[in-house]
């Protein structure tokens, strides 16, 4: 990793207007997470329903939405990309710099949010709070990458990004059965559902795909789709053409 690059990176998505979409979205977690344990109290199910189907199915994906195309796609819609191509780093080095940066911006506005409102929710019980965080993680990794490389092939990387994740992952990954073994967020609740253990079919957690699958999926996704990142990255030239 690139220490500059990563510093510009950072710079540039919590710098951004947008970026207030990064602070807002977990504020509205953690106000939902107290609201409900004021009126329902600790609860395993309250934070279930919660975790996945906001935290999970909406606050993720569109975090890092946000976080994957804005790591460098205002770089390349603006042509300050050609300043940073035309230094002497590898551009995978490039690539794995801003994806680390990333994860990290996921991480402090999505996954550790996720954890707090599980704990306000249901404290200890069942691994909730853990649970869903670390599907959060792995979910996330998995999203900064296809957006990432989306924003590497196309100059509307945003749109493309928005519907993948409301229209695919929130509606038919989410509901569709065959669809379903095609969704980041059932792979990353394969794991949320080992981790709750005997706990996961009371609480309605049932992922479409077995844990095996769904970390091997996480896997090629995240290493391929960083890969092919880096790859498309040496193909664009210094004039901003491909």
């Amino acid at each position: 990793m690139n220490a500059t690059v990563a510093g510009l990176t950072w710079h540039s998505l919590v710098g951004r207007r947008r970026a207030l979409l990064l602070f807002v979205l977990p504020v509205v977690l953690i106000a939902l997470a107290v609201l409900v344990r004021l009126v329902s109290g600790e609860s395993s199910g309250s934070a279930t329903d919660l975790l996945g189907s906001f935290s999970l199915g909406f606050l993720i994906p569109l975090l890092c939405l946000i976080a994957g195309t804005g790591a460098i796609g205002p770089e390349i819609d603006d042509g300050s990309i050609v300043y940073l191509l035309a230094k002497p780093l590898n551009r995978y080095v490039i690539a794995i710099s801003k994806w680390i940066v990333a994860i990290g911006v996921i991480v402090l506005f999505g996954v550790l949010p996720t954890l707090v409102a599980g704990f306000i929710l249901a404290g200890n019980q069942d691994g909730v709070a853990t649970g869903f965080a670390t599907g959060a993680l792995l979910a996330g990794v998995a999203y900064i990458t296809v957006f990432l490389l989306l924003a590497v092939i196309t100059r509307n990387a945003v749109v493309i990004g928005l519907l993948y994740a409301l229209v695919w992952e929130a509606a038919i990954g989410g509901y569709v059965p065959g669809a379903q073994t095609l969704s980041i967020q059932q792979w990353a609740l394969a794991v949320t559902e080992k981790m709750l253990g005997d706990s996961a079919p009371a609480l309605g957690v049932d992922s479409a795909v077995g844990l095996t699958t769904g970390l091997v999926l996480l896997f090629v996704v995240s290493l391929g789709g960083l890969v092919y990142t880096g790859f498309r990255l040496r193909s664009i030239r210094i004039n901003g053409e491909e």
